[in-house]
Parts: C-alpha cells; structure tokens; sequence
C-alpha cells in the first residue's frame, strides 16, 4: 500500500485508492496532503489558545485555503501542497512566538509532536516526503471512532471552500474560522463517540454559515442573479474558457481581456455568472460552453483555446490541451502553468495572448438551458409559486442537486428526471444537472420544470427557498413540505452540504449512487435512525 484515501465517491474497489487515486492523484501527492491535514490539526490547537480578539483573518485563510487545496481533483502538484505544508509550519512558529510558553506543547518546536516536531526541524521537501509515509487516516485503529473523525475532516473540507471563496472577496466570520480549528484540533484527540457524532451535527451547522456568507458576498460584490437562457453556441472569435468556481478570477480576467479580440465562456459550475448582469455587462463575455468535469478530456480538446481552471474540478489533462491549461487559486497541476496573486492581482496577460493564437472553439452542437434562480429570484415569485401549489399544477419539488461523475449509476438522475410525474419542478445546483438540465424542457404556468440555482455552493439557495417555504405554509419543518431530495455527491463539498441538511432536521434523504466509504455501519446506523436516510437505489 503506496498511499490510502478514500475520501471521493469512485474510490478504487469501493474500498479506497492505495496505489494512485482514481482521480489521477499519485501516491507522493496524496501523502503530502496527509502530512497537511497533519499539519493542520497541530496549528489548529494553536489557534485555539490565541485569545479571540487577536485572530485575524489571515489565519483562517491559510488553514481554510489548505483544506480546500485537499479537496478531491483540486490540486495534483506535489510541489505546492509542500508550499503549503511550510507555510503552517511557519505560521505556527509566529503563533508560538505571540502566545508565549503557556501555548504548550506548541510554544516550542521541542515541544511538538515528534512526527511533527522532524517536519519542522526540516527544510528538505524529500524528507517531508518520506515523514509522510508516517501518517495515514489508517492510524486511527478503531474502526468506528476513524469514520467519525473523517467524515468530520471531510466536511470541513468542503466548508472550507465556500468559507475560503467568501474571504476571498473579503467576507469573512470569525466563528467560522473558529469552529474550523476547534473541530480540526477535535479530530487529534480521544472522544467520546457521542460527543464526536454531535460534532458531525455541527460541521453541518456551520456549513450553513459558511454557504450563506458566501451567497451573501456574491450577492454584495456582484448582485441578484437574473433567470436567463444560456447560450451554448460558439462565436467565430478566439475563446477562453474559465472552469471552476473563483468569481474574482473571472472577473479580473474579463477587465483584462477587453478589446483584446478574444471571448471569455464559462465552463461546468462557473455557470452561475452568466445569470449574473455584473458580468454579462461584458461585451465578450459569451455563454457556457461544455458540461460536468468529468467531460473536460474531450470538451478541452475541442474548446481549442485556453483553459483557466480556478478550483475544483480539474481531470489530469491530455496532451491536445494540456500546453493550453492553466490553473490559479487553488488549483494546481504538475507542468500546469500556475497564475498566482501578487499584492492582490492576477495577471493573466499570458492566456489572452495565447487565446489570440488560438482557432475559435468547435461548436459542441447542444441546446441552452435556463439558470439564474436562486433563492433571492424564487422568493420574488412566492405568490405563484404558491398559488400553483394550492391549485395543483405544482405537486412536488424533486431536489437533485450536488456533484456529477463517471460511476455509470449516475444515470439513475436522468432516468428519473425524464420520468418524473406531471406536476414535478426540479431543483437543482452544482454539476449533477448536466445530466438532465438540457433534456428536460417546458413549464408549469410559467415557472420551469427545472430550476437551476448554479454552483454547488448555490444549494443554500434550495435550503434558504425551502426554509422561506415553511414560513408562508407555516409548516414546522422541511418534512411537511411537498419536497424530497435526491443527493449526488462526488467531493467534500457535498458531503459538507448533506451534514447541513441533517443539522436542518430534513429527513428522508437520499444520496447516492453509493454511500461515502467512510462512513462505516456505526455512522449509518446512527444517521439513519434518526434522519431515515437511505441510497438513491435503497430509497
């Protein structure tokens, strides 16, 4: 066994990748992200004795960017994950110095764990490498309390990404970063079980933070969505495409690209900023082009331009597209050129000059489809949603929301959509609708059968429209509206998003195709005794 994780739904053998990820991810890569996730939960405790006062936001960006660099097909370079890896360690050598001897055993590096204690002793990346063959998810040898810790860290993982695109355009929640650390550091140590599951209630809690702090920076920085037709087609310019979910790049990249010759189009989740009137102000900024991620290695290929990754998801590139690829944020990639951030700017000359180069991208031939409705537009329309209810047109909403993949049972969400009775509105966010978003067509009294509300993050959307629900039909919980909910999950992102429904108290959920290999039997149980979950297939 090279490496273990199994941290991703296409986990190899179901069980867990041990020579090289599924995903692409190679054994020296995984590793090292154990060695930060390690690193992590020591400058966790840390910043747990820092008074509260005096945390600043920087280090809850640096431990929530980590996190979300460890995000399955995020970041695949070896050599920035050690990047990462010394920046913790020499933050945690600042802290030592501000919070004094007290902060013990973190005052000193003599102090430190001793797997710990040789990384920080080191300033050679081989020997953190071969300390990293030291640490594994395996060292928790009880099987029950493992699971626990790791649906913990996993989730955090994926608040960690909305928490970390929200402090990018300056939003940020002390309490969030706070419960970061306290649940990081929460993981290291011997728990009582019961207090370990109640701590996987609240990552849920805070997950609900996180998404509504980022829909509010969004929403602040960049405006109210619009319900819009998204054009598929290809213009006869040069394109750029830009994949991923880091706003801020896009738009850096439009005011820099003006005038230039060249098209901008979204790809996969970065759909939700063609609803948005702040960037479709842009004369070149054009529609969206392709589907999910796991279609990068064909669509890349044929888009013929540039390709700006900036986060998840990205697939190890083939050689027709890979010298076009490149990455920024977190994203990262062996040989992949790397657009970093100097004193808060991007420059991202070097792909526009590129896209100039470039033929324009061959048209994929598909049909558009309508986004743009998230929670701030369905809230508008409450009336005749309301109405349409009471009337009977509208008789249930099917959520199916959450990540797309290459597990052939995924094709269960367009099975199903296609046979959903009249009367059915589907809502939807993250890149699980690609399966069925431009197959399913029409409206019931105006309102579209699917409503799209964008990136996954954009889940909170669903959650704060059925929670705006409750209050019209003064029902006591999500359960007594006319709602169920088909989960896919692939990352973090929606594990972290599946924990906060069950904070919500939502029962009766169904994720699928399969359940995350972490969570063992003594998780199961106790989740479905109380939430009566169940798979997309068992349901």
């Amino acid at each position: 066994m090279n490496m273990f994780c199994y941290q991703c739904q296409e986990t190899g053998n179901r069980k867990g990748c041990t020579s090289e990820g599924v995903c692409g991810k190679s054994d020296e890569t995984a590793n090292l992200q154990d060695v930060l996730i390690y690193c992590l939960k020591g400058l966790a405790y840390c910043l747990r004795q820092v008074p509260a006062g005096e945390l600043t936001p920087e280090s809850g960006m640096l431990v929530t960017e980590c996190l979300f660099a460890t995000v399955t097909n995020t970041n695949f370079d070896s050599k920035r994950i050690v990047e990462y890896i010394h920046k913790v360690l020499e933050h945690k050598r600042r802290l030592a110095g501000a919070v004094g001897r007290d902060a013990a055993p973190c005052a000193t590096q003599s102090e430190a764990p001793a797997t710990e204690q040789a990384l920080w002793e080191t300033k050679d990346d081989g020997e953190i490498y071969r300390k990293s063959l030291n640490i594994s998810v395996l060292d928790i040898k009880d099987a029950d309390e493992r699971s626990v810790k790791e649906t913990v860290v996993y989730a955090l993982k994926g608040m960690s990404a909305y928490a970390y695109h929200a402090g990018v355009l300056g939003y940020y929640d002390a309490g969030l970063f706070s419960f970061i650390y306290e649940a990081l550091f929460s993981t290291s140590i011997p728990l009582p079980m019961d207090q370990l599951m109640e701590l996987v209630f609240k990552v849920g809690q805070y997950t609900f933070t996180a998404m509504e702090l980022l829909d509010r920076a969004n929403s602040e920085v960049y405006g109210g969505p619009q319900p819009v037709m998204v054009d598929t087609g290809v213009g006869g310019r040069p394109g750029i495409l830009v994949s991923g979910h880091e706003l801020r790049d896009l738009e850096m990249l439009l005011d820099q690209s003006q005038g230039m010759g060249v098209d901008v189009y979204t790809n996969g989740e970065m759909i939700l900023a063609q609803s948005l009137p702040f960037f479709r102000k842009y004369p070149h900024f054009r529609g969206n082009y392709g589907n999910a991620w796991w279609q990068q290695t064909e669509e890349f290929l044929k888009f013929n331009g540039p390709v700006l990754v900036t986060s998840n998801c990205i697939v190890p590139p083939e050689k027709g597209y890979v010298d076009r690829l490149f990455t920024s944020s977190v994203a990262g990639y062996p040989g992949v050129r790397h657009i970093g951030e100097i004193d808060g700017k991007k420059d991202f000359l070097a792909i526009i000059g590129l896209a100039q180069r470039c033929p324009p991208p061959q048209d994929l031939g598909e049909r558009g489809f309508m986004t743009g409705f998230r929670h701030q537009y369905l809230e508008s329309i409450t009336d005749d949603i309301v109405n349409a209810i009471k009337s009977g047109k509208i008789k249930r909403f099917v959520v199916m929301a959450g990540c797309d993949g290459r597990d052939q049972h995924r094709s269960y969400y367009t099975e199903k959509a296609l046979a959903l009775e009249e009367g059915s509105v589907i809502l939807t966010a993250g890149c699980a609708k690609y399966r069925y978003i431009k197959k399913v067509t029409g409206d019931i009294g105006g309102i579209p059968k699917v409503l799209d509300a964008g990136q996954c993050s954009d889940s909170y959307s669903i959650i704060a429209f059925a929670l705006h629900l409750m209050k019209v039909f003064h029902a006591d919980s999500i359960n007594d509206l006319p709602v169920e909910i088909d989960m896919a999950w692939y990352d973090q992102k929606a594990i972290a998003i599946f924990l906060c429904l069950l904070h919500l108290g939502v029962k009766r959920i169904k994720i699928g195709p399969t359940l995350p290999e972490y969570i063992n039997q003594y998780i199961l149980g106790r989740l479905t005794d109380r939430y009566d979950i169940s798979t997309v297939y068992d349901g």
